[in-house]
């Protein structure tokens, strides 16, 4: 049995499709379908209820979710124990958090948190905006860190999940400086010479904020895709290689624009403000936690 597929399995159960699973884990359907079969070969049971639409699990699949989330987590707690790490202590602060949040924007918050709050131990659970929410949803960590746009917005019940405002992240075209601070490429480009371009790969949060700016771009833009990734400072360093233009979070660029190696790539109608968000489970309640989220009710309009 590998881990993946019980990784696998979590998507699927959550997203209740086969095509957006794989979407989401990056794989064919085909070779999707093939990991959760083994699975369940190695469960000795079905899992799936192939026999209805939208996809549904099995009794046995239900009562194998909540266990394939315990295994997981005791497996990663393990290779952590493994690789020599002192344990956290049990107040520890468990956050899933984005990818890119975690570079830019995360240690910069916690440095202000504690100023105010005092001192305390964190986990983070660093990924993309779908498993990080996958992994709160599901009980695997304590807050949640993440963008939100009415476009693109994060769906939580106000019933059982609160949220705080945490500031806004504005995604703007940036491309390399040259000589005297200038751009090397600026937006929109034109027909006979389109901009290279550096963009999100599909599944990416980014992409879909990217789309939204072309679509409510003041013209057209004439742009040649050379290069895709999921990751926000992947396609920074690309862009301060000289290899295009790409729209970045602003967090993640304050060091290079004040070296002068970035410049942006356009004016202010080419971008996107989108907002940082923190939940919290209300079902999920311990002292340690309910001290830190008082606090942060103190510095944070709620949502």
């Amino acid at each position: 049995m590998e881990t993946r597929w019980l990784e696998d399995f979590i998507v699927l159960a959550e997203s209740g499709s086969f095509t957006r699973s794989a979407q989401a884990r990056h794989l064919t359907q085909p070779a999707f379908s093939r990991r959760i079969k083994a699975l369940e070969s190695w469960v000795g049971c079905d899992l799936i209820d192939r026999s209805s639409y939208p996809t549904r699990l099995t009794p046995a699949g239900e009562v194998f979710k909540e266990q394939a989330v315990t295994m997981l987590n005791q497996i990663h707690a393990t290779r952590a124990l493994m690789q020599g790490m002192r344990p956290l202590p049990e107040d520890t602060m468990e956050f899933a958090v984005p990818h890119t949040l975690s570079f830019s924007f995360f240690p910069k918050w916690l440095t202000r948190v504690r100023d105010g709050f005092g001192d305390l131990s964190c986990r983070l659970q660093a990924s993309n905006v779908h498993d990080a929410l996958l992994a709160f949803v599901e009980g695997g960590c304590d807050l949640l860190m993440c963008y939100h746009h009415p476009k693109q917005p994060v769906e939580l019940s106000n019933d059982r999940y609160a949220g705080l405002n945490l500031g806004v992240e504005r995604l703007r075209p940036y491309a390399r400086s040259d000589a005297q601070g200038q751009p090397a490429y600026r937006l929109p480009g034109d027909a006979k010479s389109p901009l290279p371009f550096l963009g999100y790969a599909a599944n990416a949060y980014f992409r879909l904020m990217t789309e939204l700016i072309m679509e409510n771009a003041p013209e057209p833009c004439h742009l040649h895709q050379r290069y895709e990734t999921d990751m926000a400072e992947g396609l920074k360093n690309m862009v301060l290689e000289g290899h295009g233009v790409a729209f970045l979070p602003d967090s993640t660029v304050e060091r290079e624009l004040t070296s002068g190696q970035l410049a942006l790539a356009a004016d202010e109608r080419w971008g996107v403000d989108m907002e940082i968000r923190l939940y919290r489970d209300l079902k999920r309640s311990r002292p340690a936690l309910d001290a830190f989220w008082r606090y942060l009710q103190t510095q944070y309009p709620t949502v």
